[in-house]
């Protein structure tokens, strides 16, 4: 499969002393496991710390990272979920509000934010973008939290 240049590498060590949030919708729980799996490894692998938690939905975890904001204790953050399209048009309202949600967090608030929720047809694709081993979503969605930590701290120093 190509690579679509969001794979940044990871320095180990390169986050030591950065901790960082992750907040997972466990609406499809084996897809959100293997989510979290990518995630946690490019975390670890860069030497940060994290806490996990978990919301119903996709649509909670803007809510979540706000009220995380507010205790401060984060340098930044990892959303993770998956939403399959179904027959109505709930699925255009999750994806939508949840990355506009999302979006607006890490713009307003100059939130390092990596946007780890999956939205797609079926099945199947979820878990292409999901399995580590294949377009590991979890772990680019990390990746791109690290980045944007770095910049920050580079941009504020």
């Amino acid at each position: 499969m190509a690579s679509h240049g969001a794979n940044f590498p990871i320095e180990p060590g390169s986050a030591d002393g950065q901790h960082f949030l992750i907040v997972e919708a466990r609406y499809y729980t084996e897809i959100a496991d293997e989510l979290l799996k990518g995630a946690s490894q490019a975390l670890t692998a860069s030497g940060a710390t994290f806490d996990v938690v978990t919301v119903p939905g996709a649509l909670e975890i803007p809510a979540a990272i706000a009220m995380a904001i507010e205790a401060g204790d984060y340098d930044g953050f990892v959303a993770l979920g998956c939403v399959i399209r179904g027959q109505t048009t709930h699925y255009e309202i999750v994806s939508n509000e949840s990355a506009r949600a999302l979006m607006e967090l890490s713009v307003v608030d100059a939130l390092p934010l990596g946007n780890g929720i999956l939205t797609v047809e079926n099945e199947g694709q979820a878990w292409a973008r999901a399995l580590v081993e294949d377009q590991d979503k979890g772990g680019g969605a990390a990746r791109a939290a690290l980045a944007m930590a770095a910049l920050k701290a580079r941009l504020n120093a």
